[in-house]
């Protein structure tokens, strides 16, 4: 084998590496999306006899289904506004002051990014318990919003740097308080990393299975995710064409998210805030 055709192998056999990967991925993908169309689905890959859009409307138009989508976006939804607001209001001290620990702060926020939740899952649910909170809508979305803070905290910490203290000195010149200055100055400025946060956050307890699995126990407080468990334990007969639907629309909210996503993530990333005239 002489250099010219090692080198077109060490080309090709990433892209062959890659494509393999995606088949791998696209096959249940592409399941989902024809069973979701066939009248007789089965486990198998199969192209329908005809197409029907019975199994959409089954799931929509089922209470039970739209109930935990609703509990779902309520959840994902208010987590993603708490832990913005908060994350915000934590992030400017730690970007505009001169604080004594604020080095050992931040290791340990990012300590806690890496934190894995079933590492904490136990103790958890024991004070969930003690504090009535469990089979709670309410106590999930504070697990929710604690677990996402150190994440959100250490992002935009890093975005509110990019943003010249010149522009929020010159608001307070004109009166504006730190509130004023973060409403009116900073956030605006940080608009493409507080919808980065604000989508991963989302998108995280969106799919998110194992917090609501241990931490609710009444079926009419599921959420959309815990729904797709039902499929498998409520029939003794799955019906797949349904489970595929409802695969279909569960999985749009992060279909949008990603979308979103790839307009603001370049922005976020690269923020540069203002620059001076």
């Amino acid at each position: 084998m002489n250099g010219k055709q090692r080198k077109m192998i060490y080309k090709v056999m990433p892209y062959t590496i890659l494509i393999l990967i995606g088949i791998c991925f696209i096959l249940p993908l592409l399941w989902v999306v024809v069973a979701s169309i066939d009248p007789n689905a089965m486990q198998s890959l199969k192209m329908p006899n005809h197409i029907t859009g019975t199994n959409y409307v089954d799931v929509i138009t089922n209470s039970v289904n739209q109930r935990a989508y609703i509990i779902g976006l309520i959840m994902s939804g208010s987590q993603a506004i708490f832990v913005v607001i908060l994350a915000l209001l934590a992030a400017y001290p730690l970007s505009r002051y001169q604080l004594k620990y604020k080095k050992s702060f931040m290791l340990t926020i990012l300590f806690m990014t890496s934190l894995p939740i079933t590492a904490v899952m136990v103790p958890v649910y024991q004070l969930f318990l003690s504090l009535n909170l469990y089979d709670n809508i309410v106590g999930v979305i504070l697990f929710f919003i604690a677990s996402s803070l150190p994440y959100g905290i250490w992002m935009l910490k890093n975005f509110m740097d990019s943003v010249p203290i010149d522009l929020e000195e010159a608001a307070w010149i004109d009166g504006a308080s730190v509130l004023m200055g973060i409403r009116m100055v900073i956030a605006p400025l940080m608009v493409p990393g507080i919808c980065t946060v604000a989508i991963f956050t989302f998108s995280g307890s969106w799919g998110n299975f194992f917090v609501p699995y241990i931490l609710l126990q009444t079926p009419e407080k599921f959420p959309a995710s815990l729904k797709l468990y039902q499929f498998f334990g409520q029939y003794g007969m799955v019906d797949y064409g349904k489970l595929a639907a409802f695969s279909v629309l569960y999985a749009i909210p992060s279909v949008v998210m990603y979308i979103l996503s790839q307009q603001y993530m370049s922005k976020g990333f690269g923020l540069q805030g203002g620059t001076k005239g």
